[in-house]
């Protein structure tokens, strides 16, 4: 999707409907001050859509309450359409749109009585509301939805109707806090169509905030937060431009890809690597190819153009940081033994079919990847092999246990990682350790040298005593993953375990996956990520409750190419398959 241009006429300068000048803010959390925003000025012309991004923490959800007028800043002006968030914040909340991480839908009220309460809540007179109902449920594609539960819709549908109540009143200025964060492919490209279409149509200005930063290159203007600071200002286009001469792809007939990323990673020079589209993709710190003789002999290195992405690992990754250090150490596995088996696999719920009709297997040491639009039956799927839900029918074997017959034996040997943060919030980190210990059954010397590989393993050792709902995302995500892994799991499932996490923090944890895959721990994960599809060795792919397609990302996208070429991307693949099957909502 091509964004709106600005609406201003080309021979004048475009009017500001915002402008951040100077602003500062920090919050005392304990005995700590956090230093959210520091001196941050920014200005949004009108008709135009900017990105924010950052690493987690960088303080976007802050800049984003302050337009809002949710919160007051410390030190500097914020003006929005004119009024000042000090002095006005009620008339700017009454002119702009604003829809937060967690947008409050009432999940036992209909689509349409959702409309309502926010028509009402918003003042839209009457006889304005059904000629906006059937413009924004005809954007949406809501339309033949509206007598549906909220808390029965799949999480792209929720969001639609999340934006559809924000959008109620035309705003003069939309903010969106990470609005596409735990949807899949297709429905983001829905919501960023819509967001288009709002931009064009009804020439209203759009400041969002994303995690997926080929969505940043959409934009008409993108700021880059890091630790409370704007380190620029610019196009998408101009940014990455910058690393021109500085990005590579490398392959090999026969080379693992996963061997020639870790390769790669300790090649002198290199600053990133990326498995994509089956080579692996690398930054290097100069405008200079990586060094051939460091790398395994007879690899191929071509230039490639560069994105955006490149640009914000290069501006906020440390020359010479590298990847965890085991992932180098880690010694493959010998055997390769099926230690996941499902057959048949059929979960019920009334006369509605979850899943119907599954069949797979993963292999020892494997990364198995588990893909569907929202609503299409993996996290159900998920459940059941985690014993944590019973199948309607079928066969399913979990390290050589029936979870029929044996669930308890089968999650003793499994370590689970939800989408949501699920540990203690009021329990330290180390309690935290200490207590999933304890729940998995390892005690006394083995229990204490667990805790202490936790700590200094993902770096925790500076937040051990903080409560973990003061944890920023990454450090829950690293708290989370560690404490599944106490007991030295053999299978390690993962649900949309980097979602909402940067491109930095899902790089770390990547490198620690594939670390443990080498060492023989099976992985299940599901993602919607698409480019994170890429590291896995094979895929599921399902829609309505039943499988599309089983087999390796290169072997998927090739299914799905139509005559082309080239070899469409993961993302493109997965939604002919899932748009061919009729899947998506």
């Amino acid at each position: 999707m091509t964004p709106a241009s600005p609406a201003a006429d080309a021979g004048r300068p475009a009017a500001h409907v915002l402008e951040v000048a100077g602003v500062s803010k920090q919050f005392v959390t304990g005995k700590q001050v956090v230093h959210a925003l520091r001196e941050v000025s920014l200005a949004m012309r009108e008709g135009e859509i900017m990105g924010l991004v950052g690493p987690d923490g960088a303080g976007k959800t802050t800049l984003m309450r302050l337009v809002a007028g949710l919160l007051l800043p410390d030190a500097g002006t914020i003006t929005v359409l004119g009024r000042d968030t000090a002095r006005e914040a009620l008339q700017i909340q009454a002119l702009l749109g604003y829809m937060p991480q967690r947008f409050g839908l009432y999940e036992d009220l209909s689509v349409q009585e959702n409309l309502d309460l926010y028509a009402d809540l918003q003042g839209v007179p009457h006889a304005e509301r059904a000629e906006r109902y059937r413009a924004l449920m005809h954007m949406t594609g809501l339309g033949a939805f509206t007598g549906r539960l909220a808390g029965r819709l799949s999480g792209g549908m929720k969001q639609k109707l999340g934006l559809a109540c924000t959008l109620l009143r035309a705003p003069g200025l939309l903010v969106l806090d990470e609005p596409t964060v735990g949807v899949d492919p297709v429905s983001r490209r829905e919501l960023w169509e819509i967001v288009g279409r709002i931009a064009r149509d009804e020439k209203v200005s759009v400041l969002l905030s994303t995690a997926y930063l080929d969505e940043a290159e959409r934009c008409d203007e993108v700021v880059l937060l890091h630790e409370g600071s704007v380190l620029l200002q610019e196009r998408p286009a101009a940014v990455g431009e910058r690393m021109r001469g500085r990005t590579y792809a490398l392959s090999a007939p026969g080379v693992d890809l996963r061997d020639l990323q870790d390769a790669a990673w300790r090649a002198p020079g290199v600053q990133d690597s990326l498995i994509q589209a089956g080579q692996v993709r690398v930054v290097t710190e100069r405008n200079s190819p990586p060094d051939p003789q460091a790398l395994p002999a007879g690899i191929r290195i071509e230039p490639i153009e560069p994105r955006f992405e490149d640009a914000f690992v290069a501006l906020l990754r440390r020359p010479g940081t590298k990847a965890p250090a085991e992932i180098a150490a880690a010694a493959r596995t010998a055997t390769r033994e099926v230690v996941i088996d499902v057959r048949g696999a059929e979960r019920r719920f009334g006369d509605f079919y979850a899943v119907r009709n599954v069949s797979f297997e993963v292999r020892r040491g494997e990364i198995f990847g588990l893909l569907g639009a929202n609503g299409a039956g993996k996290s159900t799927t998920f459940r059941m092999l985690c014993g944590l839900l019973p199948a309607s029918a079928g066969s399913l074997k979990v390290a050589g246990f029936d979870l029929r017959h044996a669930a308890s034996s089968a999650r003793a040997r499994i370590g689970y990682m939800s989408q949501k943060f699920s540990l203690y919030g009021s329990l330290s980190v180390r309690q935290n350790l200490a207590f999933f210990g304890s729940a998995y059954g390892i005690s006394g010397a083995r229990k204490a040298a667990r805790e202490s590989w936790a700590l200094a393993e993902f770096d925790l050792e500076r937040t051990v005593d903080s409560p973990s709902a003061e944890l920023s995302l990454g450090h829950k995500q690293r708290l989370a993953l560690a404490c599944a892994l106490m007991h030295e799991p053999e299978i390690l499932f993962l649900d949309e375990p980097t979602s909402g996490v940067d491109p930095l923090a899902r790089r770390e944890f990547w490198h620690r996956i594939h670390a443990l895959a080498l060492a023989g721990v099976t992985v299940l994960v599901t993602t919607h990520f698409m480019e994170e599809a890429e590291y896995c060795d094979r895929l599921a792919i399902m829609a309505q409750g039943q499988l599309l397609a089983v087999g390796p990302p290169a072997e998927i996208k090739d299914r799905t190419r139509a005559g082309e070429s080239a070899l469409p991307t993961m993302e493109e693949a997965f939604i002919r398959l899932i748009e061919q099957s009729g899947g998506a909502a």
